[in-house]
């Protein structure tokens, strides 16, 4: 028998934890991972290739833009970014969409009629161009962008995890508790929250990815952080117009996008099917 828990076992896990982890440390470590300052502008080093091709060199592995600024320390600077509001505004979102959602499917009456024609209005709106109308409003900023997508996704949590909560609601644990005098908040936290634990996990993750994207996009618009600050999007903003002259200045932010998503979105998979209790003895069935 293996010591390690179930969900460190499964190969999804492990392999998404692996790339979620992986960029947090380059993140956190971006200022001794770096080998230049990222806004250190070369003009006479524009548009390198990187080393390995004809008239690359050892000192921009990645190559520059069109600034002369390397492009593997924006990079690496772009992952602070990425990952502070991935995580930052993932679980302002969670924790305010799952507070409603759990409040909505066990009291029910007008309170889940109430929350329910909230999420329903607020969902009415494109969240791409409601975090757009948002930051219009907000100004730009890292705070500014992590605040509109916290507002505009805590309906994502609400809307899954109050179908979740009425289900556990009806099972007859929680009528048990009920009867032996259990207040509602040791009904919710102690009976019905440890059943939605493991969907909760999972909408983290997967906002998580979402957060990524939507920072990316508010960040190629320019409405994000200011345009010292290094993102991913910002990258891919300024590579567009280059695209013929230096394709990898494209490449790459779109890569990190994507190994980033594909590594949250795994771990949420990973962590659903090892953690739910349902999907598990479905499996061994």
């Amino acid at each position: 028998m293996s010591a390690r828990p179930a969900w460190l076992r499964s190969g999804r896990v492990v392999f998404g934890l692996s790339v979620v982890v992986l960029i947090s440390l380059v993140a956190l470590f971006a200022p001794w991972l770096a080998p230049h300052d990222p806004n250190e502008q070369t003009l006479l080093s524009t548009f390198l290739p990187p080393f390995w091709a004809k008239g690359g060199e050892a000192a921009f592995p990645l190559g520059t833009d069109s600034l002369g600024r390397c492009t593997l320390s924006r990079l690496i600077y772009g992952a602070r970014i990425a990952m502070t509001v991935a995580i930052v505004a993932s679980f302002g979102a969670m924790i305010i969409g799952a507070v409603l959602a759990h409040i909505a499917g066990y009291f029910g009456g007008w309170i889940d009629w109430l929350i329910g024609r909230t999420v329903d209005v607020w969902m009415s709106f494109p969240p791409v161009i409601l975090s757009l109308i948002l930051m219009v409003g907000l100004g730009t900023g890292l705070r500014n962008v992590i605040l509109a997508i916290v507002l505009v996704d805590w309906t994502r949590f609400c809307r899954v995890l109050r179908s979740e909560v009425l289900v556990v609601t009806r099972r007859d644990y929680v009528a048990a508790a009920r009867l032996i005098g259990f207040s509602h908040w040791r009904t919710i936290t102690r009976e019905i929250l440890p059943a939605t634990t493991p969907l909760l996990i999972t909408l983290v993750s997967l906002e998580m990815g979402i957060a990524v994207i939507v920072e990316a996009i508010l960040s190629f618009v320019g409405m994000s952080v200011g345009a010292t600050t290094p993102a991913w999007g910002q990258m891919i903003a300024d590579a567009r117009q280059y695209i013929y002259d230096s394709p990898w200045n494209l490449v790459f932010p779109i890569l990190m996008i994507f190994i980033t998503v594909l590594g949250f979105n795994v771990l949420g998979d990973g962590l659903r099917r090892t953690l739910d209790v349902r999907l598990t003895e479905t499996q061994r069935a």
